[in-house]
């Protein structure tokens, strides 16, 4: 279970810029949930996601996952419990390495620095087995640099190595907003596979609402740095698009409903 607990963040302290996002913020995410997370633009969903992966520390409060503390832990240890896509299909791989040489990396975050090969040929049937039920033909181009592939194959890439060693917690930042709706659909639906075939616990942030009610077993809204909404089970299996945006309309003010409305 992670749970975010009693968090308070400022942003440009003693400037004109001052901005304090978090006041006494708290979330709990279960083990195993799949959690759609929307809100208008600076809403505070990025930079939940940030905390979370250790980029920055907050003001005060707490973090914990399974009950250990790791407010102040760096980002590079939690790495290797946190699973995170980017937006940007470029920043989840290294483009001038082949897609069989960034899986190798990705495969072998958990395991001790020793002078054994990064590379080994024997983890390579079951790349290619993870590459192939992308249906992308990725398994074809095991050899290439990851950065001539296209934006969704790199995506999918993103996404098979921030889960293919299983990681306590995934963190998706609007992971198919760069992509077109056909590749969009389907790195969506490899996402519902993963996470469900490996019961990971996952947060993902989207500006699609239609993406929010059909994804995950909860969904949740904030709105500058608060809970507005949070549901799950039956109500959240019976929610509909307009049922959110009244949800959404008799929450927020309606400049902040135009940031939702132009991506749903």
């Amino acid at each position: 279970m992670i749970e975010v607990k009693n968090i308070y963040h400022t942003f440009n302290k003693n400037t004109l810029y001052h901005l304090d996002l978090f006041k006494d913020f708290s979330l709990t995410i279960n083990n195993g949930d799949f959690i759609s997370l929307i809100g208008s633009n600076g809403a505070g969903k990025s930079t939940l996601l940030n905390m979370l992966a250790g980029s920055f520390v907050p003001d005060r409060g707490q973090i914990l996952i399974d009950q250990l503390n790791i407010t102040h832990q760096k980002e590079y240890v939690r790495a290797k419990h946190i699973g995170r896509v980017f937006q940007d299909p470029n920043m989840g791989n290294c483009p001038d390495m082949s897609i069989r040489e960034n899986l190798s990396i990705a495969y072998n975050k958990m395991k001790k620095f020793n002078l054994s090969r990064g590379v080994e040929r024997k983890n390579e049937p079951f790349f290619l087995e993870q590459l192939e039920a992308f249906n992308m033909g990725l398994e074809n181009f095991i050899n290439i640099p990851a950065g001539s592939l296209s934006g969704g194959q790199r995506q999918a890439l993103s996404l098979l190595m921030a889960t293919i060693t299983e990681p306590k917690l995934l963190l998706l930042d609007e992971h198919t907003a760069a992509l077109d709706p056909v590749t969009s659909k389907t790195v969506m639906e490899k996402t519902k596979q993963i996470v469900e075939t490996k019961n990971i616990t996952t947060l993902m942030v989207t500006h699609n609402l239609n993406y929010a009610i059909e994804y995950g077993n909860r969904l949740v809204l904030i709105h500058k740095g608060e809970v507005i909404f949070d549901v799950g089970g039956k109500e959240k299996a019976e929610l509909t698009k307009h049922k959110l945006l009244d949800i959404f309309t008799n929450s927020v003010p309606n400049d902040a409903l135009s940031d939702v409305m132009a991506f749903g």
